[in-house]
């Protein structure tokens, strides 16, 4: 089982190599100290639609900074998505190892018990301009992948998926995610859990 420490000290042993059905090459790897300056321009360039789905504190340099400066600090891993032509970040996935109070009530609510010990947390954001496209499937085994290495056999979603982003749902559903509940937000927006069991 790998630890944050032990991937921050070795980015490359979760490092992985994919194409589009178009011919694109990404490369899927830990966020890194280096990467803070790409990063500070793919947060600034999610549309207000894309920042409404997103679970970030701000899109700026300084939201950049503070997501570099916590690798291997806390119980959080990122990835992101780099396209190999350009170098540019075309998406950002976040795991957490904490499953909150309030995840565990929700799902304990709708008679599933999670756990720190069998599960973590999951919030992808792709940039405006890879949604659609087929990068979240192409990436999504690798996605898997790293949550096996970090010892975990379920992925839950991480603040739940918004019940307007329909097309989120469907990317969930058609890897696996099954529904949980719902529940609504201090805001007032309905959100829904979802797990997947990783075979």
């Amino acid at each position: 089982m790998l630890t944050l420490t032990e991937i921050a000290e070795e980015p490359r042993i979760l490092t992985y190599r994919m194409n589009l059905r178009d011919g694109a090459e990404f490369v899927l790897r830990p966020l890194t100290h280096a990467d803070t300056e790409r990063l500070a321009g793919f947060l600034r360039g999610l549309s207000a639609e894309s920042r409404r789905f997103s679970t970030f504190d701000g899109y700026d340099l300084a939201a950049a900074r503070e997501l570099c400066a916590a690798i291997a600090r806390y119980d959080k891993l990122r990835l992101v998505l780099e396209e190999s032509a350009s170098g540019g970040i075309a998406g950002l996935f976040e795991f957490s190892l904490a499953i909150t109070a309030g995840d565990i009530a929700r799902y304990r609510a709708a008679g599933v018990r999670v756990t720190e010990t069998t599960d973590c947390r999951f919030g992808p954001t792709l940039a405006d301009a890879y949604q659609g496209r087929g990068v979240g499937t192409v990436a999504f085994p690798s996605l898997t992948e790293v949550v096996r290495r970090l010892g975990r056999t379920r992925i839950i979603l991480w603040g739940g998926v918004l019940a307007d982003n329909v097309r989120a749902i469907r990317f969930y559903e058609k890897n696996g995610f099954q529904h949980v509940g719902s529940f609504t937000g201090p805001d007032g927006s309905r959100s829904l859990d979802m797990i997947l069991d990783l075979p």
